[in-house]
This record gives structure tokens, C-alpha cells and sequence, in this order.
């Protein structure tokens, strides 16, 4: 079965910056698309971007756009969130999940997911 594990997530101050890792087997990641989604106490899951063919390269939703950055390396089969300038409404677990289609950046759109890994801005 297709298995997904993020990494990466910690405590930081707010402005500072984390790098996430989204690292897949049992599948090949230029066959599917990468959606990362977070999810905040109390609030449901929402995606904050993409990056596939299908995706037009990357996506990100409005709200990220200037402070999140998507890539991808092929050899070590792994995706990447870097994440700058971080507010502590960004606290969430922060998940990765593959579909066969990138968009709408909805989780029913999406198949399989790793347990998220929890990032927390605070001083």
C-alpha cells in the first residue's frame, strides 16, 4: 500500500521558517499528485497547496501564496513544504496526501495520507 511520512514540523517563533518532508514508497511520485494540507484545533482540514503536471507545476491557496514553497526531489522520492514567515494562526498539523487528480485542492479529491507531523508558532 501506498505509505507517506511527514517530517520536519516543530516549535518556531513567529517569522521564523521550517522545512516539511513528505516522504513516499510503495508508489513512484511523478505518477501522482502531492497535496499538503493542515489542519488547527478545533477547525477542519483544509489544503494548502500542490505541485503535479495537473497542478500547472505548483498551486497554493491565496492565503500562503508569498510564504510557501512546494518543490519536489525525484531521486529521493520525497516533497517538500518550505514554509517562511509563519504566524501563529499557522499552527496545525500539517499533512501530505497523493491524488490521481491535483484539483480542486479538496481532501474528498485525495486517497491516501500520512499521520501529519505538528507544527506550532509561539514566542
Amino acid at each position: 500500500q501506498v505509505q507517506l511520512v511527514e517530517s520536519g514540523g516543530g516549535l518556531v517563533q513567529p517569522g521564523g521558517s521550517l522545512r516539511l518532508s513528505c516522504a513516499a514508497s510503495a508508489f513512484t511520485l511523478d505518477n501522482y499528485a502531492i497535496g499538503w494540507f493542515r489542519q488547527a484545533p478545533g477547525k477542519q482540514r483544509e489544503g494548502v497547496g500542490c505541485i503535479s503536471t495537473m497542478c500547472g507545476g505548483t498551486h497554493y491557496v491565496n492565503s500562503v501564496k508569498g510564504r510557501f514553497t512546494i518543490s519536489r526531489e525525484n531521486v529521493e522520492n520525497t516533497v517538500y513544504l518550505q514554509m517562511n514567515n509563519l504566524k501563529p494562526e499557522y499552527t496545525a498539523v500539517y499533512y501530505c496526501a497523493t491524488a490521481a487528480a491535483a484539483l480542486p485542492l479538496d481532501t474528498t479529491n485525495y486517497d491516501f495520507w500520512g499521520q501529519g507531523t505538528q507544527v506550532t508558532v509561539s514566542s
